[in-house]
């Protein structure tokens, strides 16, 4: 089953209430980004999705992420419950659109969160997530060429000392 979507999600510029800047220290999540679904995903503290992010709504969002003094890269967040999965705790889970040589657990991250591209769901199965997610990244990687989101990359957020 291939999952049909709009490419580009959002509209032309970001609008209110983002970009929304979060920063924390790279926290180990469930190990199953990597390893289960060939995903591998940065976790945000719990005190980032409690309280920078509790007033959005769960789901799948894109932007911007830089990983201490790395280059800023796209990125896909999943902020929610992970239904498949059955967590029981609300998590901020980003997806550097990067092969990453290592681990970066400890080291802080910066994330523009810049749109919202769809709800939460549940699964039947790991394929039909992962495939989803695989729709995510593209959507991402095609939304962030715009001029108005692609600037960001290269805003003062990510430039600070």
């Amino acid at each position: 089953m291939t999952t049909m979507r709009d490419l580009i999600v959002g509209p032309d510029t970001p609008t209110p209430p983002y970009p929304i800047l979060v920063e924390g220290t790279v926290v180990e999540g469930f190990g199953r980004g990597g390893k289960q679904l060939g995903i591998p995903t940065a976790n945000l503290p719990s005190s980032v999705v409690d309280q920078a992010l509790e007033n959005i709504p769960i789901g799948v969002y894109y932007g911007w992420a830089q990983v201490q003094d790395d280059i800023v890269r796209p990125m896909v967040m999943s902020l929610g419950w992970n239904p498949y999965f059955k967590n029981e705790k609300r998590s901020g889970e980003v997806h550097i659109i990067h092969e990453f040589k290592e681990d970066f657990y400890g080291n802080n991250m910066k994330v523009a969160i810049l749109a919202y591209i769809r709800a939460e769901k549940d699964y039947t199965s790991l394929e039909a997530l992962v495939e989803d997610i695989q729709c995510d990244i593209r959507a991402a990687q095609e939304s962030l060429k715009r001029a108005e989101y692609a600037a960001v990359q290269n805003s003062s957020f990510f430039n600070q000392a």
